[in-house]
């Protein structure tokens, strides 16, 4: 059994690696045109994709999303599980594309954090915390079935 570092080390390994398979799939097109626009070879587009990344390090891996403009946020914490990469920010791409809807919810989220108190702002920022983490181990989970159902068809 891992130790608490090395645990925690793995599962950031698999975030930023999912980070950068779901980037990878955005460029759209096949792992080699992916490979190439994130400056790796092809076999190792492969390797992050299918979810292989156990002899990838992490410096690898970020050194690929910083090249690639991909803006991860790391998150470590008391137990590996709370260990995470998000991404930190909306890519400039999308931002392009505004709907009234999403700058309507963007003003009242403005709105509404105007309103709240430090207290409640440190709530809300807790309770958003825990929401992350809770979508983060879904999200793992979704993967781990992705790469086994993958494996299966191959």
């Amino acid at each position: 059994m891992p130790s608490v570092d090395e645990a925690t080390i793995q599962l950031l390994r698999r975030d930023i690696s999912l980070q950068i398979s779901r980037l990878a799939r955005r460029l759209g097109g096949t792992q080699m045109a992916a490979a190439k626009k994130l400056g790796v070879p092809q076999p190792t587009i492969s390797k992050i994709m299918n979810g292989r990344v156990s002899d990838l390090s992490i410096e690898f891996l970020i050194r690929i999303a910083v090249r690639s403009g991909l803006p991860i946020t790391l998150q470590t914490g008391h137990v590996p599980e709370e260990a995470g990469a998000f991404v930190s920010r909306v890519s400039q791409e999308s931002r392009v594309c505004r709907s009234r809807l999403a700058d309507k919810a963007r003003e009242l989220l403005l709105g509404s954090e105007r309103r709240l108190t430090p207290t409640q702002r440190l709530e809300a920022f807790l309770e958003h915390n825990q929401l992350l983490a809770i979508l983060q181990q879904a999200s793992r989970t979704a993967e781990k079935t992705r790469v086994r159902a993958a494996q299966i068809v191959a």
